[in-house]
């Protein structure tokens, strides 16, 4: 158990990161594959301009999904930078597909919907594994530790030399009554004056 949670912290930005990107990745494949299938078999478009057509769509909506929500906690570059990238990256990706339909359909002549489907699929996966990849290394760069850490929240500010940090301070009563002293406790304020007026004099009043 022990293991598994150090296993599990030491890559926590991955596995947050990967399971977001699967999400986005699931409804990009249904648009992907399903889109072409579409195109291709119902609508009679031809098998390559169907893949480009579909990727082209999931291509958009996978943007959205993963700089809005998957990777959103990382460096920004600029709207314009990262779309460039975001789009070349899913060319290079679209390129994997049509070369794995290319080498089933027309290389090894295997023709007919399942192996249409076989040869997209295999493409979309191998296309999905360089994705993910190049949009860490190269259109969402890791920022700084502490940010990615708390996966969108920033980490709390330091607390200033000889003050004990938020959460540590101890004691009760109104604040200002007392006065942290630097060990993580506080220490109390001055005792209120006593009336040292003679009581047994006449005329002294409480």
């Amino acid at each position: 158990m022990g293991f598994a949670r150090s296993l599990y912290e030491r890559f926590r930005i991955l596995i947050h990161e990967a399971a977001k990107f699967g999400v986005v990745g699931a409804i990009g494949f249904v648009v992907s594959l399903g889109g072409a299938d579409l195109l291709h078999f119902t609508f009679g478009v031809g098998k390559y301009k169907a893949v480009i057509v579909a990727t082209v769509l999931a291509t958009i909506v996978t943007f959205v999904g993963n700089r809005w929500w998957a990777f959103r906690h990382r460096e920004r570059s600029g709207m314009g930078q990262e779309t460039v990238l975001f789009f070349v990256f899913n060319g290079v990706g679209l390129l994997i597909q049509l070369a794995c339909v290319a080498i089933v359909v027309d290389g090894l002549n295997l023709q007919g919907k399942l192996w249409y489907n076989v040869a997209n699929l295999t493409g979309i996966a191998l296309g999905t594994l360089f994705r993910f990849w190049s949009y860490r290394k190269w259109v969402w760069k890791e920022t700084d530790p502490a940010v990615t850490a708390a996966l969108g929240g920033p980490p709390r500010p330091p607390a200033p030399e000889g003050q004990p940090a938020e959460g540590q301070l101890t004691g009760h009563g109104a604040p200002g009554r007392h006065a942290a002293n630097g060990t993580g406790t506080r220490e109390a304020g001055p005792l209120p004056r006593r009336d040292t007026r003679d009581m047994t004099r006449p005329g002294a009043t409480r």
